[in-house]
């Protein structure tokens, strides 16, 4: 498990501070820059796009060097591609860093999920996984603690993200461990069909989760709140992420089918929802903390019945083919959203992930249980390569095959 908790400085730094930290600066960056809502939601979609990117060559890049040595470079260079955000103010030099930061948060999050996987394999347990994404939380709290109080300096802040995000590599460098690598030679094929309807759950999660956390501070913004409620409503956001595991290892190991990621997209669903009964600090402070208690959990459901039902040679590239639907997701909603945002209100992204996750909740409740190919197992790939076992026969006690 410690292993898993320093792999969790990927997530962190790929997801907490490359991805989610931009909504925290996107009210001091539009004002600065003079940006419509519309813009604001295309920065985003450059980050969706780069990760787009990175999830598309990920398959190729491990081939060649192995999952290790990709998620360790690809830390190094989200730290860089942070840091040069500062440089400019020119608009297609912010979307080209946003992007890059993209490429590189993929390759992290698909290979820090392989390397979880075979932790979590070698435990028993799903709790790995879980563990590995909820280190999104890390970055939320320290971007939410640390940005609002800077005010109008964006790029001060920006800077600060690429120093924790240096810290970040240094501290799972060790804990991408290639033990238990397959041979760089191959990441399998992906296996889609039989986890058609986890796929078109996760498209639409991903399409709909990012507007929230892209446009919270905006929507808050629009309501005047206080720097204090920024920081509060952030830190407990990124809180809840980190406690998460306590909440859903046990459903997401042991709950049948997509149970576990059906229930996650409902409270999702109704945590967004809840902050567009009333802009009042109670309810957008839970509607916050339902949020982060749920959104990143999604990606390790959905990781644990990648890993459920395909063999351990198919994982990379399986998992890859999940996150490059997911980026297509989470590329389009930023910049639906922002539209929609500009012609009526920042209500509509709030209403936006409500709807979508909703109707991924639907989804996910009708996928049934999924199984690996009776060529592999989870837990020891050349297994099959042994002749099956015997049982006695109820009718006449002789061995028959399973």
């Amino acid at each position: 498990m410690r292993q898993a908790v320093w792999l969790a400085a990927g997530t962190a730094s790929a997801l907490g501070l490359a991805r989610f930290a931009y909504g925290l600066l996107l009210p001091a960056m539009r004002d600065d820059l003079g940006w419509s809502l519309t813009q604001a939601g295309v920065m985003s979609a450059a980050n969706g796009l780069g990760y787009l990117v990175g999830a598309l060559v990920t398959a190729a890049l491990v081939r060649r060097v192995g999952s290790a040595a990709a998620f360790r470079w690809s830390m190094l260079l989200t730290a860089v591609a942070l840091a040069v955000t500062a440089i400019s103010s020119h608009y297609p030099a912010l979307l080209a860093a946003r992007a890059a930061a993209g490429v590189t948060g993929a390759v992290v999050i698909i290979t820090g999920g392989v390397i979880a996987s075979r932790i979590a394999t070698r435990a028993s347990s799903g709790a790995p996984l879980v563990v590995y994404f909820a280190g999104t939380g890390l970055g939320i709290v320290l971007s939410g603690a640390t940005v609002p109080a800077l005010g109008t300096h964006w790029r001060i802040a920006w800077v600060g993200m690429g120093l924790a995000a240096g810290l970040a590599t240094l501290v799972s460098w060790t804990a991408a461990s290639p033990d238990g690598e397959e041979s760089s030679a191959t990441t399998g094929r992906a296996r889609l069909r039989p986890l058609r309807r986890v796929l078109l759950a996760y498209l639409l999660f991903a399409t709909g989760y990012i507007t929230y956390i892209t446009f919270l501070s905006a929507y808050l913004a629009e309501r005047h709140a206080p720097l204090t409620q920024v920081t509060l409503i952030w830190t407990a956001l990124g809180t809840a992420v980190v406690a998460a595991p306590a909440l859903w290892s046990r459903p997401i190991t042991h709950w049948r089918g997509g149970t576990a990621l059906a229930s996650l997209l409902v409270l999702l669903a109704g945590g967004a929802a809840l902050a567009l009964v009333s802009p009042a600090l109670p309810l957008v402070l839970a509607s916050a903390i339902v949020y982060g208690a749920t959104f990143m959990s999604v990606p390790a459901a959905v990781t644990a019945l990648v890993k459920a039902g395909t063999p351990p040679a198919d994982w990379t590239a399986t998992l890859a083919a999940f996150t490059t639907v997911f980026a297509v997701g989470q590329t389009a909603g930023p910049w639906i959203a922002g539209i929609l945002a500009d012609h009526t209100s920042t209500d509509a992204t709030l209403a936006w992930t409500a709807i979508l996750c909703a109707a991924a909740a639907v989804i996910a409740a009708t996928a049934g249980r999924h199984r690996p190919p009776a060529t592999a197992t989870t837990n020891a790939p050349n297994r099959h390569l042994r002749p099956p076992a015997r049982r006695p026969s109820p009718a006449t006690g002789q061995g028959e095959r399973q």
